[in-house]
């Protein structure tokens, strides 16, 4: 089965992750797939950037996501749009949506101690 989950990058104690694509029996930084984005929980508020199209594509051929990824999914209304996607409504409306929510979120790139 083919899961879309995290992948922990950064230092010690200063996490962030990768979203990828991977087998569920591989470990969790190990061989992955395709990476689809990546999540900063530093940041305020956190910060993710994500290639719907790519998320869409993944979940229409079985993919599932993690709990926490799809815990995430849902903040960001990622699947929100897949339900609409499945629908027949067009990737680039979809797109364009995803884009706008984005840049209306006001982040500061420092991050947290």
């Amino acid at each position: 089965m083919v899961r879309i989950r995290l992948r922990r990058t950064g230092l010690r104690g200063q996490p962030s992750y990768r979203i990828v694509v991977a087998d569920k029996e591989s470990p969790r930084d190990g061989r992955f797939l395709e990476i689809l984005g990546d999540y900063n929980p530093r940041t305020e508020p956190a910060t993710m950037n994500v290639k719907e199209d790519r998320v869409y594509d993944w979940m229409s051929k079985g993919a599932q996501p993690s709990e926490s990824v799809a815990q995430l999914f849902k903040t960001a209304g990622v699947f929100d749009r897949f339900e609409r996607f499945k629908t027949g409504e067009k990737v680039e409306t979809l797109l364009e949506e995803a884009e706008k929510a984005r840049a209306a979120s006001v982040v500061n790139p420092k991050t947290r101690r």
